[in-house]
């Protein structure tokens, strides 16, 4: 569904995607993996078209984002979602306002419709009847379902997940992986995740990938990534100091 091919990008003198190349498959999960400040987010706006590549495409079904006008490309964006790393709820706002902003924004239903989609989406994460809620009465975990309630509210074909499970304990972590796993398959979703988290990422993805100064240096199954003899991909998933990624 999605193609990255050959994607530069640089902010000033920093080069921050050098070439690099990704397939995303339909239907599937893929997480991103790298280090911390390695242009995974800028990847993600990359996607979702938020920003333009210096050089290269971004293609959404053989259409290329980088070429769209800004018409054209808000109407390719109706076909995403995404939930943020914080969940990024308007704190203004209730539970289902929340949930319904998008409805609102890019619909036009009567309001009967949108809470019928909103309390669909809240009860398909787990949240039933906590529409009146604001989000300051809210716990991280339950922040992080409304996210993602929003970002499925108009029924988009792909989720943009950036560390959903950030901040979050184990057993709540456990729990967003299991909604994002349920979430991705009851909606049929193609799902692109951004993770540093080593457990998560052999659970919720069908595929993995390495980002490592500027490209995607190794992209497979699960079981092809624990196979890995590339150097930097075993100094990663082992967290070990030595190796020949440089801790800075």
């Amino acid at each position: 569904m999605i193609r990255l091919v050959d994607i530069h990008k640089s902010f000033g003198k920093q080069k921050v995607l050098d070439g690099l190349n990704l397939d995303i498959e339909d239907g599937k999960t893929t997480v991103i993996i790298g280090r911390s400040g390695g242009g995974k987010s800028v990847l993600l706006k990359h996607i979702i078209g938020l920003m333009k590549p210096d050089s290269g495409q971004v293609l959404v079904d053989g259409v290329d984002m980088t070429r769209l006008n800004d018409r054209d490309l808000n109407e390719i964006r109706k076909r995403f979602g995404m939930l943020f790393q914080e969940a990024a709820l308007f704190d203004s706002m209730t539970v289902g306002e929340n949930v319904a902003f998008p409805l609102r924004e890019h619909g036009k239903m009567k309001e009967e419709e949108i809470w019928q989609i909103v309390a669909d989406r809240l009860r398909s994460v787990g949240l039933s009847g906590v529409e009146e809620k604001m989000p300051s009465e809210l716990s991280g975990g339950m922040k992080k379902r409304v996210g993602l309630a929003r970002a499925i509210a108009m029924r988009p074909e792909i989720v943009l997940f950036d560390e959903p499970t950030t901040g979050l304990d184990p057993v709540m972590t456990e729990a967003i992986n299991q909604l994002i796993m349920d979430t991705q398959k009851n909606f049929n979703l193609t799902c692109v995740v951004i993770s540093h988290d080593i457990e998560s990422i052999f659970r919720i993805g069908h595929r993995i990938a390495m980002l490592y100064e500027g490209k995607i240096i190794e992209h497979g199954t699960p079981e092809e990534i624990r196979a890995s003899i590339d150097p930097v991909m075993v100094q990663f998933l082992s967290g070990s100091v030595e190796g020949p990624i440089v801790i800075m």
